[in-house]
């Protein structure tokens, strides 16, 4: 499905089928920021109200978490809301029939 880390292919190497007219746009992203900030905010939250760290403390936990979550989950939410558009056949400008 992906030429890159993020590109999509031109077209399935299995089956022909041509990924062209598939756009997930700004909705992958989206969803990783909302999943990873309140991953990060809860538990950023909880450790400061339990044990009260210092600031570095935090720095040293929470920002290697954000790189890793959000560029673990980027391919997956891209390559999931692109077989949603598939599976429900949604196309740009075309309403429901």
């Amino acid at each position: 499905m992906f030429s890159g880390y993020l590109n999509v292919a031109a077209r399935c190497s299995a089956c022909g089928l041509e990924y062209a007219g598939f756009d997930a746009g700004d909705g992958p992203a989206v969803f990783v920021i909302l999943i990873v900030g309140a991953v990060v905010a809860g538990g950023a939250l909880f450790l400061e109200f339990t044990v009260h760290p210092p600031y570095w403390v935090h720095a040293i936990i929470w920002l290697p978490l954000i790189v890793i979550l959000s560029i673990g989950l980027l391919r997956l939410a891209k390559a999931l809301l692109l077989v949603l558009q598939y599976k429900h056949q949604a196309r740009e400008g075309r309403l429901a029939d």
